[in-house]
C-alpha cells in the first residue's frame, strides 16, 4: 500500500480537497484508493507518532492503526489530509516557516514504515500567506505571535529540510494561487486516480470566486465540452475567472504592523524566484497551470 500525506498548508484550501475526495470515496474506492474521514486518524496517527518517537512502528501497531482507521482490507493507496501534520498553526511561523515540520513528518512516516509514502502541499505568497496566519493564531490564542522577520519565510527552505529528513519520500507541491486553475490535476495528484475517472463536485473551489452566473454558465459550458485536455479545461477557466471573478476573492488588503507596499512587493517577488528554488530541488514536482 502506499501512504499520501496532503499537508496543507495552513490557509490553503481551507479542507476543500478532503472534502471533495470524501465526497468521491465510493469512486475512487472502485479503484483501490481510500480516503477515510479525518476524525478516524488524526488524533491517533499524532499520538501514535509521538510514542514512536522516531523509531519504526511493528507490524502489530500497523495492524492496530489500520483496524481503527479503515473498514476494508483491499486497497493499493490510502489518503490522509490535515493542515497540522507539518505543525499546528502557532507553531508554523518562527525562524523560518513550519520549523518542527521535517521531525513532524519524518515521525509520521515511521507510523508505516515498509510502505512507500508521498507528500502533497500548497504553498502561498508569504505577503498574503503570513498575515492570514497571524489573524488565524490571534484568533485561537490570546497569546501575540512572536516577531519574525517575513523575508526569511521561504518555502524552499522547509521543502529541502523536509526532502533531507525524509529522502525517500517525493513532493508534489502547487501555487496556492494556481489552484483554481489546477484544481482537477490536484485531486488527481492526492487521490492517484486513472485519467479517465470523473469526480462529482470539483467546482466547489470555483463557487467561492466565481459569480454564481459565471459558476452556473462554466458548468453548462464544461457539460457540452466533456473531452477537454487539462490544457483546454485551464484556458476555459482562466476565461471565465477573467469574466466573472468575484473581485474580493482577486483582491486582497494586506493589513500587517510595520508592513509596506515595498515590503509586499519584495515578498511578492522573492516568492516568485523560491518557486523557481523549490522546482530545481531533487525529488519535487512542482504542478504549473
Amino acid at each position: 500500500m502506499r501512504i499520501v500525506y496532503h499537508l496543507g498548508a495552513h490557509c490553503t484550501d481551507n479542507e476543500r480537497l478532503v472534502r471533495c475526495l470524501l465526497k468521491n470515496r465510493s469512486v475512487l474506492a472502485a479503484e483501490g484508493i481510500v480516503v477515510p474521514g479525518p476524525t478516524r486518524y488524526r488524533t491517533l496517527l499524532r499520538d501514535t507518532a509521538a510514542q514512536l518517537r522516531g523509531q519504526p512502528a511493528n507490524r502489530e501497531t500497523q495492524t492496530m492503526l489500520l483496524d481503527q482507521i479503515l473498514d476494508v482490507d483491499d486497497f493499493k493507496r490510502l489518503v490522509f489530509s490535515w493542515d497540522s501534520f507539518m505543525g499546528y498553526a502557532q507553531s508554523a511561523i518562527g525562524a523560518t516557516l513550519y520549523p518542527t515540520a521535517a521531525r513532524r513528518l519524518a515521525s509520521f512516516v515511521q507510523c508505516f514504515p515498509d510502505s512507500p509514502h508521498e507528500f502533497h502541499l500548497a504553498v502561498r505568497n508569504p505577503a498574503t500567506f503570513l498575515p492570514a496566519m497571524v489573524e488565524r493564531i490571534s484568533q485561537r490564542s490570546p497569546e501575540p505571535v512572536a516577531p519574525f522577520d517575513p523575508l526569511k519565510m521561504r518555502w524552499s527552505d522547509l521543502v529541502r529540510s523536509i526532502r533531507e529528513a525524509v529522502p525517500d519520500v517525493p513532493i508534489t507541491l502547487w501555487c496556492d494561487e494556481d489552484t483554481p486553475l489546477l484544481w482537477p490535476e490536484v485531486l488527481r495528484a492526492v487521490a492517484g486516480h486513472g485519467p479517465g475517472t470523473r469526480l462529482e463536485d470539483t467546482t466547489d473551489l470555483l463557487s467561492t470566486i466565481l459569480r454564481p452566473e459565471g459558476l452556473a454558465r462554466m458548468n453548462a459550458w464544461m457539460a457540452d465540452n466533456p473531452n477537454l485536455d487539462a490544457g483546454q479545461r485551464r484556458r476555459a477557466t482562466g476565461v471565465f475567472l477573467e469574466k466573472f471573478a468575484l473581485p474580493e476573492a482577486l483582491e486582497q488588503e494586506i493589513v500587517m504592523p510595520g508592513w509596506d507596499g515595498a515590503l509586499v512587493a519584495d515578498l511578492t517577488a522573492d516568492y516568485d524566484r523560491d518557486i523557481s528554488r523549490i522546482m530545481a530541488i531533487p525529488g519535487v514536482t512542482v504542478l504549473v497551470p
